[in-house]
């Protein structure tokens, strides 16, 4: 059995920034594998993307591997839903083409959403369905040294009809799962956007996160730019023990290097 890499590249196993070079970095480069050299030159261990299939992955692992830096997560590609009732072959297909994707590019993990409510089916067999999708393909990635990460999304601003757009209900799922190589993905701008406080969704259950992204909100900029309190959320994380990469998935106001700094700023570091 494969061992699992953590997410963290740190020796104490303490939290990183990790940029979405999808949206940071853009405007200056318009070569991905030039954003990768951006977030290394301006001291930044990792970096994340959304999908893989139109990226050069021979590409970016060079570029990532010349400038040290981890390659944290991307999106399983294609989208596909995890509440289907059939369980069908192409949730089979979909992890594991991205998990040999991964491996290939050198990353760590593996994003995905529930998918969108099936209102003929009761929340109840939906939540059933995700749970049995999560643990069929859950030794896929762990044959692969991958994590999985479960990510839900705010409902009332991004992504209406989509399932699961609780943290607290994707920690229950991630706990009914009970596999290793599926962990949730705890975004605070869209807990924000759900109206959830980071302790109410979180609770005592942060050894189930595997990964933490942030933007503030409104606006899905750089932290410090809106309304979200990022200092007693991070400490809160820190005290309930999360250590690993905090994705920066917004989009920055201003020049990509100004938005870290204010990031950095906002987050006390």
């Amino acid at each position: 059995m494969t061992q699992h890499q953590p997410l963290s590249p740190t020796a104490d196993g303490s939290w990183f920034l990790s940029p979405c070079i999808e949206w940071i970095f853009k405007e200056e480069h318009a070569d991905i594998c030039d954003r990768v050299r951006a977030a290394a030159a301006a001291g930044l261990p990792g970096v994340e993307f959304h999908m893989w299939r139109n990226k050069p992955l021979d590409d970016l692992k060079r570029a990532a591997d010349d400038s040290g830096l981890i390659i944290t997560s991307f999106l399983v590609e294609p989208r596909c839903s995890f509440v289907t009732l059939e369980g069908g072959e192409a949730l089979i297909t979909a992890v594991s083409e991205s998990a040999d994707a991964a491996r290939r590019v050198g990353a760590r993990a593996l994003v995905v959403a529930s998918g969108m409510n099936i209102p003929q089916a009761s929340r109840r067999e939906q939540l059933d369905a995700l749970v049995s999708n999560l643990r069929r393909v859950a030794p896929l990635v762990e044959e692969r040294g991958l994590t999985l990460l479960l990510e839900p999304v705010n409902t009332l601003v991004d992504h209406p009809g989509v399932f699961l757009d609780s943290n607290a209900e994707g920690l229950d799922v991630v706990a009914e799962v009970g596999h290793p190589a599926v962990r949730l993905l705890f975004d605070l701008y869209h807990s924000a956007a759900m109206r959830e406080t980071a302790a109410q969704a979180i609770g005592q259950r942060a050894h189930l996160i595997g990964h933490v992204q942030a933007a503030d909100l409104p606006g899905r900029n750089q932290p410090g730019s809106g309304g979200i309190d990022w200092r007693g959320s991070l400490q809160l994380l820190r005290q309930c023990g999360y250590r690993g990469a905090i994705g920066l998935e917004y989009r920055p106001l201003g020049g990509s290097l100004d938005s870290i700094e204010q990031t950095r700023r906002a987050f006390g570091a």
